[in-house]
């Protein structure tokens, strides 16, 4: 099929507008003088049409209007200021206050991102409508650049017309394993008592994978059971943060390969569950799924002790940081599991990824791996809790 583009133009005094964005885009910046007044037009038929950032094909203009010394767009495009040889740096159009920055990505990219004013603001984009919550403990937003061919995925969004499971929230453990208290939240499915005993996963960052901003993870198991795409499943949402101040996440240490953290799950944890909830006993029935660090933790718990956990979700694992996991898993060979291992591509954790799946796929494992062009974002992580569900969890 032949496409054609056809370009209308607007006439205004002294200057020529077409409907094509891309196109005024650069008649603006290249423009030696442009009389303020037309800038001002043309800069809010942007923010009425929300065109910015401008996107054509896989080519980005980033845009901010505001007095400043010097403008920089930081986000997972650039590992957010530790990818030195990616150029940040915005262009001011002359004789406005206007900057621009321009980029391309992948057609089907979605990218988190802020803009730095004068090396020390950081600012979400005034003018783009579109965010996306990160950061641990989930407490700031930043913006978010969809490319034209990103599509939402709409079993990881909350349907109202899709019956809701229960969900009961911040129960205490104590734990001796850790010697401090622990807090978890567990998910039943709608109606769940006709379903008897059931699949439970077991999510670390539990409290960053249930917020309605971040992982949203109840809505995702909402329509997939709903679809009947998975088994109902219990889950358990196991909170990071210390129980008397939420401000103080111990993940750096309990997901850190920690034999102690292990210890707290077979013997205290699972345990517990078992007392209370209708949840199947045996390891194939029951999964470790995590993110980052938490996607180290999901390999360690199961090649560890592949007779407490059968099923293992790694999203974008932080195996850098433990590179011994590659050995552990190495020397598992015979250990028969069913993993799922998903990563983002830009400034993710793709290359040891990548690694770990050569050695996966070696092993008499079962194993799906689903890489997306995003970085190392609540974004990435919640597009993709469907497949995991679906790899461990698929009817």
């Amino acid at each position: 099929m032949k496409l054609t583009c056809t370009i209308l133009f607007i006439v205004i005094p002294h200057i020529t507008f077409s409907q094509n964005n891309w196109a005024d885009a650069n008649y603006v910046i290249n423009k030696k003088e442009i009389q303020i007044e037309h800038i001002d037009s043309w800069w809010s038929n942007l923010q009425s049409n929300n065109s910015i950032p401008l996107v054509f094909n896989d080519s980005v203009l980033f845009l901010y209007r505001g007095n400043a010394i010097t403008v920089e767009w930081m986000g997972d495009f650039n590992g957010w200021g530790y990818v030195k040889d990616f150029s940040n740096k915005g262009k001011k159009i002359a004789n406005t206050d206007i900057w621009y920055l321009k980029c391309k990505f992948p057609v089907d990219a979605r990218l988190d991102y802020k803009i730095l004013i004068d090396g020390v603001n950081w600012l979400i984009d005034p003018a783009n409508k579109f965010q996306q919550w990160s950061g641990v403990g989930g407490g700031s937003p930043n913006s978010e650049l969809r490319m034209p061919h990103w599509q939402e995925d709409f079993l990881t969004v909350t349907q109202t017309e899709v019956p809701k499971g229960e969900l009961i929230r911040d129960v205490l453990i104590n734990s001796k394993s850790l010697g401090y208290q622990v807090t978890y939240s567990v998910y039943l499915p709608h109606n769940y008592k006709q379903y008897g005993a059931m699949p439970v996963a077991y999510v670390t960052d539990g409290y960053e994978y249930m917020h309605q901003q971040l992982g949203n993870m109840p809505a995702t198991l909402d329509n997939l059971i709903h679809q009947k795409k998975i088994q109902p499943i219990v889950t358990v949402f196991v909170d990071n943060r210390e129980p008397v101040n939420r401000a103080n996440n111990r993940r750096m240490n309990e997901l850190a390969m920690n034999n102690k953290y292990l210890d707290f799950f077979a013997h205290e944890l699972i345990p517990a569950i078992q007392a209370q909830y209708p949840a199947k006993t045996d390891a194939k029935n029951r999964a470790i799924i995590g993110t980052s660090m938490g996607g180290l933790t999901a390999t360690y718990f199961a090649f560890t002790r592949p007779d407490v956990f059968g099923l293992a979700g790694i999203q974008s694992p932080a195996f850098y940081t433990r590179p011994q996991i590659y050995k552990l898993c190495e020397g598992n060979a015979d250990v028969q599991l069913k993993i799922s291992m998903t990563t983002g591509l830009i400034n993710d954790t793709s290359s040891d990824s990548r690694k770990m799946s050569e050695i996966l796929k070696a092993s008499s494992c079962t194993f799906q791996y689903h890489e997306v062009n995003e970085g190392h974002s609540w974004g990435n992580w919640r597009r993709l809790i469907d497949n995991v569900l679906l790899d461990l969890f698929g009817k």
